[in-house]
């Protein structure tokens, strides 16, 4: 059995996310990198720099937080993880779902890498649709 790397992503953020913390430290794979730089470009975080700790290469994210949300429930991050390692989900170029009519963003892995929704229908290409992120 493996692990989920994109899951492990997904959990850390949010945690933080909902704690408040500023920072996030996380283990740096070919497929966590390519999702940060999407939610970089998105503006979703702010900041990310490499580590390197022992021979593990690390990244350090900066999270964008609002200063005017009060409780754990008002997040100004949300990622929901779709396709999992038990259940792969798929989908074409015209059936792309869109979250929040088109305010957030689906992060979907294809053949030509891993890009946002609207890239995808873009170069007219569908793939594996990894999580949204609004």
């Amino acid at each position: 059995m493996g692990r989920d790397t994109i899951a492990d992503l997904i959990t850390s953020i949010r945690n933080a996310d909902m704690a408040k913390k500023g920072t996030v430290r996380i283990e740096s794979h070919n497929s966590t990198d390519n999702i940060i730089k999407i939610l970089l470009e998105e503006g979703f975080i702010d900041n990310v720099r490499k580590h390197l700790e022992g021979k593990k290469n690390f990244l350090v994210l900066t999270l964008r937080h609002r200063r005017n949300r009060k409780g754990p429930d008002k997040s100004s991050l949300n990622l929901k993880r779709i396709s999992r390692p038990g259940l792969r989900i798929y989908s074409n170029y015209q059936k792309m779902p869109r979250i929040l009519g088109g305010m957030g963003i689906v992060i979907v892995s294809t053949s030509r890498g891993i890009m946002t929704d609207r890239q995808s229908r873009i170069e007219k290409i569908g793939g594996e649709i990894l999580c949204y992120v609004w």
